[in-house]
């Protein structure tokens, strides 16, 4: 099957208007339901759109809700919470080089887009269910398009029903077409089926379940006519220069060429990002809190070396486990995720001292020992401890960790005490030298271990904590 140009009666009649803001296009439905509106926003620097999408599209394959389907890998951000009447989520979304097939959601849709360095065709299709059961060319007849130049910021929104397929602007473009963010306003909108709308409600939609292709006869006609060949009333937008001009196709060729360039740069790169926050603020203590099990440690002969770290933390579904949980969880931590920059540390220690006959372990000298085999003493029937302690009220628990070494010996204390709603997680370390050498080593390293090792190691430990403990089940 096949539509001609005749069949279509639409013949383009090019219409060239400078207007100021935002360039945009506005297309009305004919069946009252609400319009199509896409805006221009900015122009981003030649090629920055392809170098933005392989970046974002190599962190978003990481993220935690990544799907890859119907040609539009996707990853969701913002969760809904109905139990608040917060219906609504946030996705990212991207376009490749090849499109994506024509579909349409049930509820409407905002987004912020970039196109990629190829430029973006938005096409659009108004036929109601009705129009293509009797005739599926009016799926075509119903068409309309509008053009984004390359890499530029543009919006788009339109209403539940609305068929929709996003490509390049050039067919066996390299570039892909878009990077999006979406708002989805109601993730209940529109006529849902029932399982589906139960889909939602547990808060596991997606936006591939929330899609709907066309019918087949269709996608078959879609499939089998050249869309690009026929004269499908088109809006173009752009910023720099009209579209159609010599200037206009001197700039998309620059564009496309370092769109290119850079795209392959940026997929080199790596697409790790970072994370700073000061609610996990270590504070240095001149003296262990009172009531630590450290105050015991070593009592029979002189401490060369002492530092102290504690990190307050207010978080009410923590607090309600109880110390003993959070402590075997703190100590979990230690082993399974310790920072990479301490395990780098300790790395280059282990090279320089082996030679040395003295102690080696991959994680940091304050907790190495829970890498020691059992002994008589374990904490949680996991951890081979000193000594531990716990309150009847389980609101403080606390473990000696330590080893004696050729060149000194170490006693440190991990403890969590729980006063209402607050957690105080403090971590604490005794050393004494036994020879010259061992002077010697805590001077080299005395600054970095007070300073940078024991709050590091303390922050990322109840980092991977609150992480973990957020999605298992509540005791």
């Amino acid at each position: 099957m096949s539509v001609t140009q005749a069949a279509l009666g639409l013949p383009l009649s090019p219409f060239r208007r400078t207007v100021q803001g935002f360039p945009s296009a506005r297309l009305p439905s004919p069946h009252g339901g609400l319009p199509i509106e896409v805006s221009l926003i900015a122009q981003l620097g030649h090629g920055a759109g392809s170098q933005l999408l392989a970046g974002v599209m190599a962190r978003q394959s990481k993220h935690d809700t990544y799907r890859d389907e119907l040609d539009e890998p996707s990853a969701r951000i913002g969760d809904t919470d109905f139990s608040k009447g917060d219906a609504t989520a946030l996705y990212t979304f991207t376009v490749g080089a090849k499109g994506h097939p024509f579909h349409r959601h049930a509820g409407h849709r905002v987004f912020t887009a970039v196109s990629g360095s190829g430029g973006t065709r938005l096409r659009f299709s108004t036929a109601s269910d009705a129009e293509i059961e009797r005739d599926p060319a009016r799926f075509i007849e119903a068409m309309r398009c509008v053009e984004i130049p390359p890499d530029c910021l543009f919006t788009v929104r339109f209403g539940g029903g609305t068929w929709h397929q996003f490509t390049p602007l050039r067919e066996r473009s390299r570039h892909p077409a878009l990077f999006a963010i979406s708002c989805h306003t109601n993730e209940l909108g529109g006529d849902l089926p029932d399982a589906l709308k139960q889909q939602v409600l547990a808060n596991h939609g997606t936006l591939h379940a929330l899609t709907e292709l066309p019918p087949f006869n269709v996608t078959e006609l879609v499939r089998h006519t050249p869309l690009d060949q026929l004269p499908i009333p088109t809006i173009a937008l752009s910023l720099d220069a009209p579209a159609g001009t010599w200037q206009s196709r001197l700039c998309a060729a620059a564009r496309h060429v370092l769109g290119g360039l850079r795209g392959y740069a940026a997929r080199l790169q790596s697409s790790r990002g970072y994370r700073w926050s000061n609610e996990l603020t270590a504070v240095a203590l001149a003296v262990a809190p009172a009531g630590s099990l450290l105050h015991q440690q070593m009592n029979d002969g002189p401490i060369h070396h002492e530092d102290h770290c504690l990190i307050d933390l207010v978080d009410p579904a923590l607090a309600r486990l109880g110390s003993t949980r959070l402590l075997a969880g703190l100590l979990e931590a230690f082993v399974q995720s310790p920072p990479v920059s301490v395990s780098f540390l300790m790395q280059l220690r282990n090279l320089l001292v082996k030679p040395l006959g003295l102690r080696t372990s991959p994680l940091g000298c304050p907790v190495s020992s829970l890498l020691s085999p059992p002994c008589a003493n374990m904490f949680a029937d996991r951890f081979p401890v000193r000594e531990q302690a716990s309150d009847a009220r389980d609101a403080d628990s606390q473990v000696v960790l330590g080893a004696n070494d050729k060149h000194l010996l170490f006693r440190s204390c991990v403890g969590v005490a729980i006063n209402g709603d607050r957690i105080g997680f403090t971590l604490g370390t005794r050393v004494r030298c036994t020879n010259p050498f061992g002077h010697i080593y805590m001077g080299l390293i005395e600054h970095v271990h007070r300073r940078y090792i024991t709050p590091t190691l303390l922050r990322q430990a109840i980092e991977h904590l609150r992480e973990h403990e957020s999605v298992r089940p509540r005791p």
